[in-house]
């Protein structure tokens, strides 16, 4: 895997759009690399007959650049998801998993919610002072820290630059309380902090498994772990003590609904607390990169996948309204809520991934200096 390190991003760079059905890249869940929303040019390639192969880099680098966000903690307002506050070690996400709701972020900083949002990736710097400043001001009230809210902190990249770890470390020195959801068994690494941060009740996980069949996983989140290596992962949390839970996201109908109940019976088995689902999100430049994913992948199954999805999306590719976003609305959506309920009781899981995390223990950065001083 090529990995390039830069200063910064490339700037006042032409997209190029290609023929995504011509270019399926191994390794990548995208297919084209299309203009974000708020690009002003495109340039598009195709063959002018000169003989020159217009075919994009098979195999593109990942490209790594410093993340200059002010504010390390992100406040989080909708109602329907279960956090205040959140920090994203990363924007973009080499699993390339062609599905996520994440992808069109990447528009907010010139570049493609395709190819770029899996190769140029941007991480947090001085994470530990910048954690430090933030906790430590004045008024600042303790709830737990969403890590993999947005994009996924145990993504390959993490295993070189340990922003995840170094932000795990901050949080365990002042008994701050987080939570994680991953794909990665990456995360596994990091029970030397989670372990006796969940014995404090400072810690929870949530492993997200999408599907239990590695042909389809390959295709659909290259770059993520296996099934099998999730379930692992399920199992040695849960043997460390750390609560776990699972996260089946998402579900899309047509393609991974029929897994359901088979999904249940492994993570159960595997030791996980409890089992929640979100149905597919399809965002703003996402709905088109996933239709290109079908039409290359799935091409007998494409026209069902998308026309029971808008049967949820009440007729639409996608419905934003909160309440609404995470389940879907209609017959068929109440069918699948109902099919996860039988499923939980069946395995005796729980339906709520989040457990109360304790923000007693919390210690301000501030006082704790001031003790130091005068102790």
């Amino acid at each position: 895997m090529r990995i390039q390190v830069q200063s910064a991003p490339p700037v006042d760079e032409i997209r190029i759009v290609t023929n995504p059905t011509s270019h399926i890249i191994k390794g990548r869940g995208a297919l084209s690399n299309p203009a974000g929303r708020f690009e002003i040019r495109v340039r598009e390639v195709f063959d002018d007959g000169w003989g020159e192969d217009p075919t994009p880099d098979t195999q593109p680098a990942t490209q790594l650049f410093p993340d200059k966000t002010k504010n390390i903690i992100a406040r989080n307002q909708s109602p329907d998801v279960a956090f205040d506050q959140s920090i994203n070690p990363y924007k973009g996400c080499e699993h390339g998993c062609v599905y996520c709701f994440a992808r069109p972020t990447h528009a907010y900083l010139d570049l493609s919610p395709g190819i770029d949002f899996e190769t140029k990736i941007f991480y947090k710097t001085n994470v530990r002072e910048r954690i430090v400043e933030a906790v430590g001001k004045p008024g600042y009230v303790c709830s737990p820290i969403a890590l993999g809210a947005n994009t996924d902190p145990y993504q390959p990249v993490e295993k070189r630059m340990k922003i995840t770890r170094q932000i795990l470390e901050t949080l365990a020195e002042w008994r701050h309380p987080v939570t994680i959801v991953t794909k990665g068994a990456l995360v596994l690494r990091d029970l030397d902090i989670l372990q006796p941060m969940a014995a404090q009740g400072l810690a929870q996980v949530t492993v997200s498994i999408t599907t239990l069949d590695n042909r389809l996983k390959t295709t659909l989140e290259p770059r993520a772990a296996g099934p099998a290596a999730r379930l692992r992962c399920v199992r040695e949390l849960k043997a460390a003590g750390v609560p776990v839970s699972v996260l089946m996201a998402p579900v899309i109908p047509g393609l991974n609904d029929d897994e359901i109940e088979d999904v249940a019976a492994a993570v159960a088995d595997a030791g996980a607390r409890s089992l929640g689902y979100v149905l597919l999100r399809l965002p703003y430049e996402l709905k088109d990169l996933f239709r290109e994913w079908l039409d290359a992948h799935v091409p007998d199954k494409a026209g069902r996948v998308m026309k029971l999805l808008r049967e949820m999306r009440g007729g639409r590719d996608y419905d934003s309204q909160w309440g609404q976003r995470q389940k879907g609305t209609g017959p068929l959506a109440d069918l699948l809520a109902r099919r996860f309920e039988l499923a939980r009781r069946r395995h005796n899981l729980d339906g709520s991934r989040t457990l109360s995390l304790r923000t007693d223990l919390f210690r301000d950065p501030n006082a704790a200096e001031q003790s130091d001083m005068f102790g």
